[in-house]
């Protein structure tokens, strides 16, 4: 794929999901809530989406992504022992996660998706086309799985990202 396809494959994939962003957006801040985001196989994407939204600072604080040992002691500011018996790509990681992002930024809310894009072997040899994502929030935590069976890293990624918002639109339709 050359860069002018992928750019135009993510232009897409932000419109697609810019009024989803707003719905989640328009809640956060109906609430006075904020949130923190913690991107691993989704690249950024779950943020990238999120700050689609104008004024986004009103309701996102900030994250980053996880894509090393290296990246998420610093991110989280874990104790390694915090993790012991974990494996990435799993309910429990994506939620220590998703728990730690929120916690660390300050924030009301912590989403967090662990996962396996493809086209390369997982660290852990987890199957290509796994992901799961994890909402921490206000007396409230979330977890959803996607397996889309494929090898196509991009499709993965905003199948991943998808599956993540969705996950929280839900979360935030119930009650506060």
């Amino acid at each position: 794929m050359g860069g002018d396809c992928e750019e135009i494959w993510l232009m897409d994939l932000l419109r697609e999901l810019h009024p989803q962003a707003v719905r989640i957006a328009d809640t956060l801040r109906e609430r006075g809530e904020k949130i923190a985001v913690a991107d691993g196989a989704t690249g950024g994407l779950i943020a990238a989406c999120l700050l689609t939204v104008p004024g986004a600072l009103k309701f996102y604080v900030g994250g980053g992504i996880v894509y090393s040992f290296k990246a998420r002691d610093v991110l989280f500011d874990l104790p390694r022992d915090a993790y012991e018996g974990m494996r990435s790509v799993t309910e429990e990681y994506a939620m220590l996660q998703a728990r730690a992002i929120r916690d660390r930024m300050g924030a009301e809310w912590g989403i967090a998706e662990s996962g396996s894009a493809g086209a390369s072997k997982h660290p852990l040899g987890v199957a290509s086309g796994r992901s799961i994502a994890a909402i921490a929030g206000p007396l409230t935590e979330h977890i959803a799985m996607v397996e889309t069976d494929s090898d196509d890293r991009i499709g993965n990624m905003a199948a991943f990202t998808r599956n993540a918002l969705d996950l929280l639109e839900a979360a935030l339709s119930q009650p506060a």
